[in-house]
């Protein structure tokens, strides 16, 4: 069985006729808005991306937890809460990220919330830096339920690597990967689906064919380029791609660059898709990263009320009337990532 069939058929396994509906309702409900320019939301999210810890080992450049540069209160998922929030939210949610801002393996009890969410029978996913992978957190991974593992792997030499994550160890990342495959060998577990995210960028992109070649060597599922979000891109950056086609960005006639899609005045993820901070705030996407449009705060109000609050439907009624006016939108993603 292919290893991508076996990804999809454990995300299908983990669909109730409750999750659908709620999913054909808040499909139903972007749609027409889509077409009324009118904010309406039927159902509650598909998607939800909680966040274990804003702390990181590593300092890459263009990250907020890397840098150092929150403006917002830095901390720890608290677990009774995070147990509070999947019981609000499983029936009806398909996906939890367990991930925003930070290295989720710096919290200690990272693994016993994965475990908490598969045993509601969540598909759970998780992006890390490989750094905390040693043998005893691989079996614990594997253990835990983790349908998806993501490990960031930007480059295929200590080298070309740690010019973006500064702070790092290929070697250690590497053997953190081979520690996975081998559990999941060990316990004969289809879990977790492993991926190499593989961030395009400058000093990298000679290597796109090194990390295809690496991951069938260490026995990863999958391998994912992603192109790379840089805030200071005006002027040129030089960690924009040669290659146009993992690069987010365009050099215009007089110099200087910009984004090179168009923003529709729609987006998906604010009608299927939110974000929790570790300290239980509730904002649109994963592109407000210092959380600065707070749509509600779940320790003081229950979450289906912040979903169909004032604050979303004037958040969403933005979105419709013009997106380019709304900063956290104006370098998104939308439509940019290429799959391998």
């Amino acid at each position: 069985m292919s290893l991508h069939l076996n990804d999809s058929l454990n995300f299908i396994a983990k669909i109730t006729l409750r999750r659908a509906w709620n999913f054909a309702k808040v499909l139903a409900s972007f749609y027409l808005s889509r077409s009324t320019r009118r904010p309406l939301q039927w159902g509650l999210p598909v998607t939800v991306s909680i966040e274990p810890t804003t702390a990181c080992n590593l300092r890459c450049p263009e990250c907020p937890s890397g840098l150092r540069a929150f403006s917002r209160d830095t901390g720890n998922l608290k677990a009774d809460f995070f147990r509070k929030t999947v019981d609000a939210l499983h029936r009806d949610l398909f996906y939890l990220i367990f991930y925003f801002q930070g290295e989720p393996y710096i919290h200690p009890q990272f693994l016993d919330m994965v475990n908490y969410a598969h045993r509601r029978r969540i598909f759970t996913t998780t992006s890390t830096n490989g750094h905390f992978l040693d043998d005893e957190n691989a079996r614990r991974t594997v253990e835990s339920g983790l349908d998806r593992l993501i490990i960031s792997v930007d480059g295929t030499t200590q080298e070309t690597y740690e010019q973006y994550r500064v702070g790092g160890s290929l070697d250690k990342v590497l053997q953190g990967a081979r520690n996975v495959v081998a559990w999941k060998r060990k316990l004969k577990s289809r879990r977790p689906h492993i991926i190499f995210q593989f961030l395009v960028v400058r000093p990298n992109e000679h290597q796109i064919a090194d990390i295809h070649r690496l991951a069938k060597e260490i026995g990863v599922d999958e391998v994912k380029l992603k192109t790379a979000q840089v805030y200071d891109y005006q002027q040129g950056n030089p960690l924009i791609p040669t290659l146009r086609r993992y690069a987010r960005y365009r050099q215009s006639a007089d110099g200087s660059w910009q984004v090179k899609h168009a923003l529709a005045n729609h987006c998906w993820k604010l009608w299927h898709a939110c974000v929790v901070t570790w300290d239980g705030v509730v904002v649109p996407c994963c592109f407000d990263k210092d959380a600065q449009h707070r749509l509600g705060d779940l320790k003081q109000a229950a979450f289906r009320d912040v979903w169909h609050s004032p604050a979303y439907d004037a958040f969403r009624r933005a979105i419709l009337k013009g997106r380019d006016q709304i900063d956290i939108c104006q370098n998104c993603t939308e439509g940019c990532t290429v799959w391998a």
